[in-house]
């Protein structure tokens, strides 16, 4: 199977001959800071040069997310400048807890809707914002025994320039969760790539789900990358999620006012800077299938799926997937990332790439710091770091 270029192998892409560097510098500063209308066009400017997209950290999806799940204004941004200009960014926060440990850590900010943590770096300018937030978090490690970098993908520019600072600097570093999740990369059209992932046996099985769910009622498919009809199509998702499993758990967006308050500014602010693309099967004029794709060239994000369970048997949920492999018909669209969980029992077979993330602890402080630091991460392996 043919492959496009995966964001690991993207590094000559966005590769450039030596320049000058501006004088840089970091500084925490309060997330509402940001809220200033010139403060977001510098940070949307930010995101159209960044090394790797990230629409987490975009200015449309990260207020929002901020504004609801952080009210008291613990998280911090981290802005990183370069002659003057925003050329970083990145939320952090002090945690009293190590996941199951009481271990206090400066961590990258992660919430259950945010799918990767990769930073807004300005592309040419990596390895200094690593050596600037190195620098920064020694200085301002406060109680914390180390930096914790959780959702990084561990590979591509920012990867790359992370391993190189720490080399110059003999920085302990450690790898201390790894996964691959489902991804989409390929040149193959929709059509071939269907074929070529699933077998024909699987492929028939589909075609008689499809029929069979044809005889329930009138099938129909919508693709929509703008906003028309969209608080509508955001109602109805949040209600179709909050009918299945999710609901009953609690799990879903409409469970909790933060996140169903989250999921409607998100999705307005990436449809007005064309960031976003909806999919709706319905039957009867009913939506029994829905997906919202983040577009960020060269990549995309599928960010939500939901299907209505009264209908599983007919695989509603694999078939709005069969329409979203149209992705590998846009010419802006390299790969795009399916933030499922690793060996997701249902992309996982249709998506047949794999994009790494993982999680990396990094010493910061004093000798002393660093030395507790170098027994705890032992310990977390159960064997020496070996590097990230």
């Amino acid at each position: 199977m043919a492959s496009k270029a995966l964001p690991g192998n993207s590094a000559a892409r966005h590769s450039a001959a030596p320049v000058a560097v501006p004088a840089a510098r970091i500084q925490a500063v309060s997330w509402q800071a940001f809220e200033a209308p010139e403060s977001r066009l510098a940070w949307d400017a930010l995101a159209q040069c960044a090394a790797e997209p990230n629409p987490f950290h975009e200015s449309w999806y990260l207020l929002p997310a901020l504004r609801a799940l952080d009210p008291a204004g613990e998280v911090r941004v981290l802005r990183f400048e370069a002659g003057g200009e925003l050329a970083g960014l990145l939320p952090v926060r002090h945690e009293k807890r190590y996941y199951r440990w009481p271990i206090r850590q400066l961590c990258t900010w992660i919430h259950g809707n945010c799918f990767l943590g990769a930073p807004l770096v300005a592309r040419g300018l990596e390895r200094e914002f690593w050596r600037a937030m190195l620098d920064w978090a020694d200085r301002n490690a406060g109680g914390g025994l180390f930096l914790h970098l959780a959702q990084v993908p561990l590979e591509g520019p920012l990867h790359a320039a992370l391993q190189a600072v720490l080399a110059e600097q003999g920085r302990l570093a450690a790898l201390v969760h790894r996964e691959e999740r489902a991804m989409l990369a390929s040149d193959l059209s929709a059509e071939a790539y269907f074929e070529a992932s699933l077998s024909g046996k699987k492929r028939k099985e589909l075609r008689r789900q499809f029929a069979r769910l044809s005889e329930q009622g009138e099938l129909t498919f919508e693709r929509s990358t703008d906003d028309d009809r969209l608080a509508r199509w955001i109602e109805d998702f949040l209600a179709l999620e909050h009918s299945g499993w999710k609901g009953s758990q609690g799990s879903a967006l409409a469970s909790h006012q933060a996140t169903t308050r989250l999921f409607k500014e998100a999705l307005f602010g990436a449809a007005s800077q064309g960031k976003l693309e909806r999919l709706t099967l319905s039957l009867d004029g009913e939506p029994i299938a829905m997906l919202a794709n983040f577009l960020t060239p060269p990549g995309a994000f599928s960010y939500k799926t939901a299907f209505d369970e009264r209908f599983a048997r007919f695989s509603p949920g694999v078939l709005v997937q069969r329409e979203n492999l149209a992705l590998l018909d846009r010419s802006e669209i390299a790969w795009c990332d399916s933030c499922a969980a690793a060996d997701h029992p249902m992309i996982d077979h249709i998506w047949r790439e794999r994009r790494a993330v993982g999680r990396i602890s990094v010493a910061i402080g004093g000798k002393l710091r660093r030395a507790l630091f170098a027994r705890v991460v032992r310990a977390e392996l159960g064997r020496n770091p070996a590097g990230i």
